[in-house]
């Protein structure tokens, strides 16, 4: 049946472009829970898209372009935790301006490189026995790349580490109370630090992914504003990377839909519904009865001096 077809089609580009949402939601909690906002999202996902996409082309192993952009992610995160951890810079301010470089240090070196089609692009799997099974095979288990189960399977082993371990604990109360963890021994700068590098490493394989597999090629401004949505979504899930999964799936049908529906409805419109949503997600949770505000880090946002509470 044709809407069979359509709904088959439909959840099964979502699943692909909600990969480096899901992947940068991850990263996202990961740093917030720790208790440090990165509104650097963007500019971590757009110099990895470059830098994937320019070892890729280089050498031929975009394996090897993913590795490199997470390292790139890793280091651009870092340097804005020692902004605001060390130094104690405005968190905000400091990602805002992550952000702003990153796309304009991307789009500088990249000028060279586009219109080269990749050769070499990240391979899709169909997993054997399960792509079989009417309907949700098609859906779920075919022609998918590894990272769409991978990213799967790290938000359930973040979930695990956050809730089920004594590491994640520690990542919660550094988070919620840096001063009880700092008095309990716990060196809360060291924590934070590996969060927002952790945080950056992830977001750097989804800007990665947008330009080895999802769509291979080089464009400035690729990552068309998805490390924004990565901020919404990391409030829409409520910082639990659980949620996240169907969260970046959503976003992902959102954007989808965006293109698939312009024969019916006005383009312009269409194309406003993911940012739409991630605008009605962030009104949403400035109200203090709201479950995202209660369940948000206590001190999300508020850099930690020794001997101030």
């Amino acid at each position: 049946m044709d809407w069979v077809n359509w709904l088959v089609s439909t959840v099964s580009r979502a699943l692909a472009f909600g990969v480096p949402l899901l992947w940068g939601t991850l990263g996202e909690i990961c740093a917030e829970r720790a208790g440090v906002v990165n509104l650097g999202v963007e500019g971590m996902m757009i110099l990895g898209a470059f830098t994937a996409f320019a070892v890729a082309q280089s050498t031929g192993q975009p394996g090897l372009g993913l590795l490199c952009a997470a390292l790139v992610g890793g280091g651009a995160a870092l340097f804005h935790a020692f902004l605001t951890v060390t130094l104690r810079a405005n968190q905000y301010v400091s990602g805002l301006a992550l952000s702003m470089f990153g796309l304009g240090l991307a789009g500088l070196l990249g000028r060279g490189w586009e219109g080269k089609p990749l050769a070499a692009t990240l391979p899709t799997l169909t997993l054997p026995g399960l792509a079989r099974i009417p309907v949700l095979g098609p859906m779920l288990f075919q022609d998918q790349t590894v990272l769409t189960y991978a990213g799967v399977l790290l938000a359930v082993l973040l979930w695990l580490l956050l809730f089920r371990t004594r590491w994640g604990v520690v990542i919660r109360s550094v988070g919620e109370s840096p001063a009880t963890a700092d008095a309990l021994g716990i060196r809360v700068s060291l924590v934070r630090y590996l969060c927002v590098g952790f945080g950056g490493l992830l977001a750097g394989v989804g800007g990665g992914y947008l330009s080895v597999a999802y769509r291979p090629a080089w464009t400035e401004g690729m990552s068309a504003g998805m490390g924004w949505i990565v901020i919404a979504l990391t409030i829409f899930a409520a910082w639990d990377p659980l949620q996240a999964i169907w969260g970046a799936f959503f976003f992902g049908a959102l954007y989808h839909l965006s293109y698939r529906l312009q024969a019916y409805l006005a383009p312009e419109l269409l194309k406003l519904m993911p940012y739409l949503f991630a605008v009605v997600v962030l009104a949403a949770s400035g109200f203090g009865g709201a479950r995202w505000r209660r369940r948000a880090p206590g001190a999300l946002g508020l850099p930690y001096v020794r001997g101030e509470r």
